[in-house]
């Protein structure tokens, strides 16, 4: 079952497929439970180990149309300040000027503008992400895990998937040369997504 479709498909070689009754019962607002899922990052350091870090503060929106999937939508916003690395000195250097300026841009965001199906439970969502005061397209290739509902209730449907961005191509340009050769921290920037997101009404 998916929930995207690919956009551009040749109608004059094939009639569109019917309505999968399951996924159009999926059509709905859902809010991102942030207490079950993570947004997190991957970078190298000094050229030989990888530093794992999250976001915990964030909020985020997904409207799925399970009838005509190229009508979803997705959106969410994270506080700078939640930025977690598991070392204080270490994410008061990422909150302030050197990389995110945490103060005079407290939110990264992201806001889709398209969704594909690569193959399979497979997509990729397009959309602008903002950091900072730079916003460049970005593609997250996502998973979709299924649907369930849970002991209170409640439907939820999951994602997880991942994107690599340069982090130099949203302004966050810092780094320190190593004596051996290379620098300290990696341009390339790995992201993480695990969402489970709860239907709303």
């Amino acid at each position: 079952m998916g929930l995207f479709t690919r956009r551009n498909q040749d109608r004059t070689t094939a009639a569109a497929p019917a309505v999968d009754p399951a996924l159009a019962a999926l059509t709905g607002d859902y809010a991102i439970d942030a207490a079950h899922s993570s947004i997190g990052f991957t970078v190298r350091h000094a050229m030989v180990t990888n530093v794992r870090g999250s976001f915990g503060d964030y909020v985020g929106s997904l409207h799925l149309d399970g009838s005509d999937p190229s009508r979803s939508t997705a959106s969410i916003d994270v506080k700078i300040a939640s930025v977690d690395t598991g070392i204080a000195d270490r994410d008061a250097h990422l909150r302030g000027d050197d990389f995110f300026a945490a103060e005079s841009f407290p939110v990264m965001s992201f806001r889709s503008t398209e969704a594909a199906r690569v193959g399979g439970n497979t997509y990729r969502i397009t959309g602008e992400l903002t950091i900072k005061d730079v916003t460049r397209p970005l593609s997250i290739d996502l998973e979709f895990n299924g649907s369930a509902t849970d002991v209170y209730g409640s439907e939820r449907v999951g994602f997880e998937g991942s994107a690599e961005i340069l982090r130099s191509e949203w302004g966050l340009t810092w780094n320190a040369a190593l004596e051996a050769g290379g620098v300290m921290v990696s341009d390339k920037v790995k992201l993480t997504f695990d969402i489970s997101a709860v239907k709303q009404g």
